[in-house]
């Protein structure tokens, strides 16, 4: 419910000397006071308050690089957009899609804008798809051992999910660098 905060509209002096249209102005002019008694980002949930991810897991490496999956679903009634991931197993973590290049071949990259999940909708990270790419990584990631995942939102909020360490021989993914830092996907 809004909240006013309350004036008194004084009809001596100031508004006397002027007349009817200073009276008018001020009339006109309350209405922007009044606010909602909750801040917008109290009125919308965070992000982070909204999203959920499930069955996420990363992919067994003995150094350079390795990807993450899972699936994020968004509870709330706004599309939400996940902007970044960090980890303390890696020294980057990007956000990838896998996409035609200019040859027509996929191509790793990272996806602009982040990942978009829908309101009341999920998207699922996958091998040979969209997912969160470790560069850089600090130790092995070894089969069942786990390490955190700290994704940050657009509207700045945070939440950190565990993933667990899996083994994934896939089909063409290719998570270690290449000649052009791309890998290649199928």
């Amino acid at each position: 419910m809004p909240r006013c905060h309350s004036f008194r509209l004084r009809t001596g002096g100031f508004a006397r000397r002027l007349g009817a249209a200073a009276a008018i102005t001020t009339l006109a002019l309350l209405p922007v006071a009044c606010s909602n008694s909750q801040t917008a980002s109290d009125s919308t949930a965070k992000a982070a308050e909204s999203v959920s991810m499930s069955d996420q897991w990363i992919k067994a490496a003995d150094s350079g690089m390795s990807a993450a999956f899972g699936k994020l679903a968004n509870n709330s009634d706004k599309p939400v957009n996940v902007v970044a991931a960090a980890s303390p197993a890696s020294a980057t973590v990007e956000l990838h899609e896998v996409a035609p290049d200019g040859a027509g071949e996929k191509t790793m990259r990272p996806k602009p804008g982040g990942f978009v999940i829908p309101a009341h909708g999920s998207i699922t990270l996958q091998p040979g798809g969209d997912h969160m790419m470790f560069m850089g990584l600090k130790a092995p990631l070894r089969t069942g051992s786990e390490t955190p995942i700290t994704l940050t939102f657009s509207d700045g909020s945070t939440t950190t999910v565990t993933a667990q360490v899996r083994d994934f021989a896939g089909g063409k993914e290719n998570y270690q660098p290449s000649g052009d830092t791309a890998a290649h996907g199928g």
